[in-house]
């Protein structure tokens, strides 16, 4: 379980649809993601982005009076009465203020998204495990760490 400083983010997967932007994109494989400051990551393929999907994964994986940073989406508003100290960020004005961000999170999406896209489509089927792949790169980030457990 993660405890301390936590970020908390959804991504989409999926190939360009021209003129198809932001969260529900048509045909896009919906994942959610937490993040430990300095810390591991956990990635989760979710059906949707609802608070009733993300809820009880927030309080599986995150130990109660932990501190959770999320951005503005909607889902993450029944944080602020939850047994979590909840702080969001507003992307519409800034990325950051201080210890209020969720770049960490975001900077993971960013290289599970160049990994992937080498690769010129993953079969839905499969995605999940390409993912655990791209979680398991970035928790053990030393090659020689790497090297190790896969002996």
């Amino acid at each position: 379980m993660f405890d301390g400083e936590v970020e908390v983010d959804e991504s989409y997967f999926g190939g360009h649809r021209k003129g198809r932007r932001g969260r529900g994109a048509v045909a896009k494989i919906a994942v959610f993601g937490l993040l430990k400051r300095n810390g591991k990551v956990y990635t989760v393929s979710v059906p949707n982005t609802q608070t009733a999907t993300l809820l009880p994964i927030i309080r599986e994986q995150v130990k109660p009076d932990s501190i959770v940073y999320t951005d503005c989406y909607r889902s993450y508003d029944v944080l602020d009465v939850s047994e979590f100290a909840h702080y969001r960020i507003n992307h519409r004005t800034h990325f950051g203020e201080k210890q209020n961000h969720i770049n960490g999170i975001e900077n993971f999406w960013n290289q599970v998204k160049r990994h992937l896209r080498k690769f010129n489509g993953i079969p839905k089927e499969h995605f999940e495990l390409y993912l655990k792949e791209c979680e398991w790169r970035f928790n053990n980030s030393e090659i020689k760490v790497q090297f190790s457990i896969l002996k």
